[in-house]
């Protein structure tokens, strides 16, 4: 009985085919009209007007910060060329007391290196984050206006092939710059 259900359903099928009344489903096909893009995030903060302004900025702090760091090193050299010339010199309290100067000098530079260092991480933390969040409104503009479905950052994607045309980083980095522009006005 089984066989007899078995040939009756494929004589309905080849029928049915046979009319043009049955197709096999057809395999789902993505919309042409879906875009998808990338943006090299680090290649906008290397090259826009914000983010090359951005880096300048971090880079004059740190110089000011390294003249600081500069003058309690030179002090150090200073105490410690003291101390190797005139040591035999002086007394054994005197001695120890410039050897102890020096030791508080060292350690004070110590701390003010890795407070400065702190310092100008934050800072740089603070402005590229700035520029990134000013850069994420220009990418859902970008995306909006040209139709893309979809666009990933290609670092943090991990976007192991990107075409040509799908990368909206030069696009970004123009309107970017635009936007600097009408804002400085």
């Amino acid at each position: 009985m089984t066989e007899r259900i078995r040939i009756a359903t494929a004589l309905v099928l080849a029928a049915a085919l046979a009319a043009g009344m049955w197709a096999p489903a057809a395999p789902a096909q993505t919309p042409s009209a879906a875009r998808i893009g990338f943006v090299d995030v680090q290649r906008v903060l290397a090259r826009s007007t914000s983010g090359v302004a951005a880096r300048e900025q971090l880079e004059r702090e740190k110089a000011t910060m390294q003249k600081q760091v500069d003058t309690h090193r030179d002090e150090i050299e200073k105490l410690r060329d003291e101390i190797e010339k005139k040591g035999q010199l002086l007394s054994t309290d005197a001695r120890r007391e410039k050897q102890d100067a020096l030791d508080r000098k060292i350690r004070d530079v110590r701390r003010l290196v890795d407070d400065l260092q702190k310092e100008l991480q934050k800072k740089e933390q603070d402005l590229l984050a700035k520029v990134l969040n000013d850069v994420s409104g220009i990418v859902q503009r970008v995306g909006k206006d040209k139709g893309y479905l979809l666009i990933v950052e290609k670092r943090g994607a991990a976007v192991v092939y990107g075409a040509a045309e799908a990368d909206l980083t030069d696009e970004v980095i123009r309107a970017f710059d635009d936007e600097a522009r009408k804002a400085k006005r």
